[in-house]
């Protein structure tokens, strides 16, 4: 079964969410990952456990509703994005310390944003971006959280990619400003 078609399955109701996992297992792992390379060493969070609290997340007790791959991809990197964030919130309030990560070009396909910036900070500029533009915002996650390339970004947001690299440019610039006291 390809995952389209499991998506469709399991958004109609045929099939249980459980029969999605083994064909987009692999995709998650490879999500999580990239966000946790994102981590400064000495971080607990392991790619296997990522994978696995972000199903629960995303499956939980109800019906999830993914209406294709750009929707579910998009909202397994929103549930891994939380998570990290969630834990480093607790860190974070544990050590009173607040915990940075390097942005760099290996972390996404455009010239690296700001340098150095608190996880936490990039975290709340993110949520101020999507009420303003929530397509830019959903670049910077698929980008940035998801590793995906502009050309898999505009694959699953049905774009070209000559948008999406617009879109991660505008994103770029919005949160740089942002994350530099300008917004």
């Amino acid at each position: 079964m390809q995952i389209l078609q499991a998506l469709e399955e399991v958004r109609t109701g045929r099939q249980p969410a459980s029969v999605l996992l083994p064909l987009v297992y692999a995709d998650l792992k490879r999500l999580a990952a990239a966000q946790l390379r994102a981590l400064p060493p000495g971080h607990t969070l392991q790619p296997t456990a990522l994978v696995h609290e972000a199903w629960a997340k995303l499956v939980g007790d109800e019906d999830p509703g993914w209406e294709g791959r750009r929707h579910f991809f998009g909202a397994a990197a929103r549930a891994m994005r939380e998570l990290i964030i969630d834990d480093l919130r607790r860190k974070g309030a544990a050590k009173r310390r607040g915990i940075r990560i390097e942005l760099d070009s290996t972390l996404a396909p455009a010239a690296a944003l700001p340098q150095m910036h608190d996880v936490l900070a990039i975290d709340a500029a993110l949520e101020r971006l999507e009420a303003e533009n929530a397509q830019a915002a959903e670049v910077v996650v698929l980008s940035f959280y998801g590793g995906l390339t502009f050309e898999e970004i505009a694959a699953v947001m049905e774009l070209s990619t000559r948008t999406v690299e617009r879109k991660w440019q505008f994103a770029r610039a919005w949160l740089f400003d942002a994350l530099s006291g300008e917004k």
